[in-house]
């Protein structure tokens, strides 16, 4: 099994890591605003890294709900007349599509989000793909990595800038709070991790594992 192979790391999944801004905490109810997703690659040391990010400002859905409180913590204006947004199922269909070019690249069976306070973000993403009645979702559609609980193990810390802090990964807080930089910093702490991981002796994966069938076959000899 070569320790360089994106799809011999995950189980087979691809992580890709999701950052969504939002005009308050309830799924159901509050608009989806913006949507960053950063792809994840293995290179040839067999190290993760950042292969790409997509962006998409998003349109609040009809009857979305606005909490002022969450649109002055994020700075966002969904109505500004420069925004160059579109709907929900458009960014989806989108980044779906990019999703699946690379599941199909590298050879995973389906994509895994990864995020800071993962269940957040998983949340609003589940709720605007059942919105746009979207049938084929590459992600998985209840697991996750979490970045908050895997810092927090690692680094003591499971706050976004203390644990990118932590890990000596620049933060900007004026920046803070866009999806793409939230995201590309989340993926910056997720990839230091899993290197940090191998760099210790956690990977690569044992070669010349024993099969299934190979197991049962020893234990029913009594061998």
């Amino acid at each position: 099994m070569s320790n360089h192979e994106i799809k011999d790391r995950f189980r087979g999944f691809l992580p890709v890591v999701i950052d969504v801004e939002t005009a308050g905490f309830n799924q159901k109810t509050d608009a989806l605003l913006e949507m960053a997703a950063s792809i994840l690659r293995v290179d040839e040391n067999g190290d993760l890294y950042i292969y790409e990010t997509l962006e998409f400002l998003i349109k609040p859905f009809e009857g979305a709900n606005l909490e002022k409180a969450a649109l002055d913590f994020t700075g966002i204006d969904p109505f500004a007349p420069d925004r160059q947004d579109m709907p929900e199922g458009e960014a989806l269909t989108q980044m779906f599509a990019k999703v699946r070019k690379e599941l199909k690249s590298v050879g995973c069976k389906r994509a895994i989000l990864v995020g800071h306070n993962a269940a957040f973000d998983h949340g609003f993403l589940n709720a605007a793909i059942e919105r746009a009645d979207i049938k084929r979702n590459p992600f998985h559609p209840f697991s996750s990595f979490d970045t908050a609980s895997l810092a927090g193990l690692v680094f003591g810390q499971t706050v976004l800038a203390k644990a990118c802090e932590a890990a000596s990964i620049p933060f900007n807080n004026t920046e803070a709070h866009s999806a793409k930089y939230d995201t590309e910093k989340t993926a910056e702490l997720f990839c230091e991790m899993v290197n940090k991981w191998k760099r210790l002796g956690g990977w690569p994966l044992i070669e010349n594992e024993v099969e299934e069938d190979d197991m049962a076959a020893i234990f029913h000899s009594g061998k």
